[in-house]
């Protein structure tokens, strides 16, 4: 399986596949979040390398995951219902949380992207989830240390990457559970459990 998954990942042309996901994304986001999008997927692209992941994977990532954020709330909901996927309260009520999974519907269905760990990527950038690849957690990382977050210094990327990839991805939940709480907000379910499982996986 992992051979003809390393053929299959030979053969595609991830280089044009990006640049059609790049004009897409150029075209529906605005000229802030296109460049926020632009820089996560370089962010991506060099963790990838310092996990040993691909880093086309994770540029591409990068560039799609914020493709649909400013889709309305009724496309949201119509595009995130075709994954199969239950939509909870939280996100019925707040629909610009499935941008992450509306983008990896539009990924699969319009842009020809097979990729399990890309799609999963792109859909759970948002809120995490239970037992996510290696290229998920890079791209939840990669989403909120870009160069231009406010606590994302040169400093503080280099001593979060001298972490392996699990304590990397708790850091930053810690730091987001922190920052909700300042705010009086809870945080999601989904993303306890994405918490839960690293925790779960760090004990073993």
């Amino acid at each position: 399986m992992e051979l003809q998954r390393q053929e299959n990942n030979a053969q595609f042309d991830f280089s044009l596949a990006s640049q059609k996901i790049l004009k897409f994304a150029q075209v529906s986001e605005k000229p802030k979040r296109f460049e926020h999008s632009l820089r996560v997927a370089k962010m991506a692209e060099e963790l990838c390398l310092r996990y040993g992941e691909n880093p086309q994977k994770g540029y591409l990532a990068g560039i799609a995951h914020d493709m649909c954020k400013e889709f309305s709330d009724e496309l949201l909901l119509s595009l995130a219902s075709h994954d199969g996927k239950p939509i909870s309260d939280l996100e019925k009520s707040i629909p610009s949380l499935l941008h992450g999974r509306a983008a990896a519907v539009k990924l699969e269905r319009d842009f020809g992207i097979d990729d399990k760990d890309i799609l999963q990527a792109v859909a759970c950038h948002t809120l995490g989830g239970k037992n996510l690849c290696s290229l998920a957690k890079i791209l939840y990382i990669a989403d909120r240390i870009e160069p231009s977050r406010p606590q994302s210094s040169e400093e503080y990327r280099s001593k979060l990457m001298e972490k392996n990839l699990d304590e990397a991805v708790l850091a930053i939940l810690s730091e987001h559970e922190a920052y909700l709480a300042s705010k009086g907000t809870k945080i999601a379910e989904q993303t306890l459990l994405f918490k839960k499982s690293l925790c779960q996986k760090k004990e073993k």
